[in-house]
């Protein structure tokens, strides 16, 4: 062989090897590129953490948070369920959900955990001292303060890409004797694993958050590449696949349950809302939202960064744009057969 020949044939074998594993790509068909290390913390509104979570798969393919609902059949009672929510209310983007990124040896530290302890995962947890409480940076105050004080849900959610582990808090708050929560939640973001039927989480449907978030590298992207979250004022005491858990005060098969999962109709023209607003509606058209708790009508949570551009053009988009699927089981559409 040739010289010339020998190294032409190298070149294409190391191409061919740098092509993306099929374990480096993603439930959407996107490539993944490697996963950064990271020795300190990273806020969810930073190129640093944008680059991590970039090349991040979270939860398997074949989860629901990642299933395309596209094609699935509308729910028979569609139609008396958006009426319940409000079928001429508009579409809200609600700036609440913060989170960080913690490298693998984040040091793990105690949370007292106040209202639902029976029903949390174990601790220590990695919370590091630049933990974000909800709505942080876009509510005002510094972080000091924002950690210490105030009211409301108060979220914090940590996620741990290296060992693929994420913590979520309901009520969180530091004081001078450490971390305190009403409750916590641990995450496989390897695992379809659920928590146990009729445990909370930091949602009141037993839900993760942080899988829900369209996040700023998405949608610079143009696609969000998931299901969305999504608050109602009032909920029926059921929960579907994938929720666990209920917080409902009627039995009225017309209101939604937690877990509920509504797609934004095909026929709704999306193309000239601004990038960002866009590809969070080509997400709801393909991957849809999910009843996660009660709360305002129709607020669908984003993460409270500065760099999201045009959302509120989302509030075009009123109730009756959207329809009830059927949704699928835990052995049911992409995960049949997985018994």
């Amino acid at each position: 062989m040739r010289i010339g020949t020998f190294l032409v044939l190298a070149a294409l074998a190391a191409l061919q090897e740098a092509g993306p594993r099929p374990d480096r790509v993603n439930h959407a068909g996107r490539a993944l590129p490697p996963l950064p290390k990271i020795s300190a913390p990273l806020l969810f509104n930073t190129p640093e953490a944008d680059a991590v979570l970039s090349a991040m798969q979270v939860f398997p393919r074949d989860n629901p948070w990642n299933e395309d609902i596209s094609r699935q059949p509308v729910h028979p009672d569609s139609g008396r369920i958006i009426e319940s929510i409000g079928a001429d209310k508009p579409i809200r983007e609600n700036w609440d959900m913060c989170f960080v990124l913690v490298p693998p040896d984040q040091p793990k530290v105690p949370v007292k955990l106040l209202k639902y302890p029976d029903e949390s995962d174990p601790g220590p947890y990695p919370v590091p001292g630049n933990a974000p409480i909800e709505g942080w940076p876009m509510w005002g105050g510094t972080l000091e303060q924002v950690q210490r004080h105030g009211t409301g849900d108060r979220h914090l959610l940590v996620v741990d890409p290296w060992n693929g582990l994420l913590y979520e808090f309901f009520e969180a708050r530091r004081t001078d004797a450490g971390w305190e929560a009403a409750n916590e939640a641990t995450f496989n973001l390897r695992s379809n694993a659920l928590r146990p039927r009729g445990w909370t989480s930091a949602d009141a449907a037993g839900l993760p958050i942080f899988p829900s978030l369209p996040r700023y590298d998405e949608c610079e992207r143009g696609m969000v590449e998931h299901a969305l979250r999504f608050t109602v004022r009032r909920t029926r005491k059921e929960f579907l696949y994938p929720a666990t858990h209920q917080a409902g005060h009627t039995r009225d098969p017309a209101v939604p349950a937690m877990g509920q999962r509504l797609r934004l109709k095909a026929s709704v023209d999306v193309s000239d809302l601004p990038p960002h607003a866009r590809a969070i509606a080509l997400a709801l058209k393909k991957y849809g939202m999910f009843v996660a708790d009660n709360g305002s009508d129709w607020f669908i949570s984003v993460p409270p960064d500065r760099r999201l551009k045009g959302l509120q053009a989302l509030r075009r988009l009123r109730g009756r744009d959207f329809e009830v699927v059927v949704t699928t089981g835990e052995n049911e559409g992409p995960r049949a057969g997985n018994r």
